[in-house]
């Protein structure tokens, strides 16, 4: 009698490559040796093969699984227009955020009481409950430390003002504490800016506030968080000049290099990606991946770009303001003036009724695409939360 196991790798591969990410955990269930195979990340090898993207995006505050294949920029006949996926496994649940680290995703819940940790490739979840409370304006990002222990940063922002901070908070997820630090601050976060996980750090586009003839300055710059430290490190520099008006997006490149993606009315409607070459603590140097001048684009969603280096294709998502949200695209940019324009679907303005009893226009957040690889980090089940009442 013939079995699961007994199937040809490479039939048990494809096999692999249409499976959603959210339905990893059962696949690995069916038998031993497609566990083993699954836990050796087959997945992603047949996933890269075929040249497709796996991430996540937001859509009316429901987390989605998306794969994006970019085959057919080769022969337009063979182009599939990008998977979008619900997840079930999150249907009860509103979400406002979503943040990669390496397979683990970090949620923020639409009414920002509590956070959620979830292993998709596991089928896992964990709920992250506050020191006090989250505050609207808060920022936060996932990463782990030299010792590959997962922790949570959490930027206190006030959303009034979009960028004052107003201090940050470490969540320890091995150890189940808040720990309260403070750090001296020569830097600002706009509210809309995402931190981007590499190698266990995370990076943010920053300004540095600076003084120069009197005159108080913001130059825009990189800044990093190093989760060992538990510090903010030393600001690094953008390989170009940016004015008010330009549009600066971070992303990264399979999670081993940044980009930068820079929109420039100022300099004829230029729009350049530039990747890191290297980056270091007190280092960086950067190449020119793309350029394109007298272009015209919508707003460009922070963390809403990703790169195909081997192919040179670069994936970029806008949104064009409509009566009732925002209409989503996504433009592919590749060589010798290759562009195509796929659209992804509405993100609605969903009415929110407050305390007074008016109602206010509320948006879901922003697509977030980067390339997904399967993690096999356990998640610990809930314990009470801790916290560390002493500071750094």
């Amino acid at each position: 009698m013939t079995t699961m196991s007994d199937l040809p790798l490479d039939l048990t591969k494809e096999i692999f490559s249409r499976v959603p990410l959210t339905s990893l955990s059962s696949v690995r269930s069916t038998c031993k040796s497609w566990n083993s195979i699954s836990k050796s990340q087959v997945l992603c090898e047949s996933a890269a093969g075929r040249k497709q993207f796996l991430g996540f995006m937001m859509k009316d505050f429901s987390v989605c699984s998306m794969k994006f294949d970019l085959q057919g920029i080769q022969n337009e006949a063979d182009f599939v227009n990008p998977s979008i996926k619900q997840v079930s496994v999150l249907d009860q649940v509103k979400i406002s955020q979503i943040f990669q680290c390496e397979g683990l995703l970090l949620c923020v819940t639409r009414d920002k009481s509590r956070l959620l940790v979830w292993n998709p490739y596991l089928g896992q979840t964990r709920w992250i409950q506050p020191r006090n409370t989250f505050l609207s304006g808060d920022q936060y990002a996932l990463g782990y430390d030299k010792n590959r222990k997962h922790k949570i940063l959490r930027i206190l922002g006030d959303y009034k003002s979009g960028s004052m901070v107003l201090g940050y908070e470490i969540f320890d997820l091995s150890a189940n504490t808040w720990k309260v630090s403070n750090d001296n601050q020569d830097w600002r976060i706009d509210h809309y800016q995402r931190g981007v996980s590499l190698k266990g750090h995370t990076y943010f586009l920053a300004k540095e506030k600076i003084r120069i003839g009197g005159t108080n300055n913001n130059i825009d710059c990189i800044l990093s968080f190093d989760f060992t430290t538990e510090r903010f490190r030393k600001l690094l520099p953008l390989p170009f000049k940016s004015y008010y008006s330009d549009k600066l997006v971070l992303s990264c490149v399979r999670e081993e290099q940044l980009a930068v993606l820079h929109y420039s009315w100022v300099m004829g409607q230029a729009l350049e990606i530039w990747v890191t070459k290297k980056i270091d603590p007190g280092e960086v140097s950067w190449s020119k991946f793309l350029r394109l001048t007298s272009w015209c684009m919508g707003d460009i969603l922070p963390g809403s770009f990703f790169i195909d280096e081997e192919k040179k294709v670069v994936v970029v998502v806008y949104e064009i303001r409509i009566l009732t949200g925002r209409n989503q695209s996504a433009h592919i940019l590749g060589p010798d003036g290759y562009f195509k324009s796929v659209n992804i679907g509405e993100t609605r303005y969903i009415g929110r009724r407050i305390k007074h009893g008016y109602m206010i226009s509320e948006l879901c957040g922003p697509l977030v695409c980067s390339s997904y690889v399967p993690s096999s980090v356990q998640l610990q089940t809930n314990q009470p939360v801790k916290s560390e009442e002493g500071e750094n």
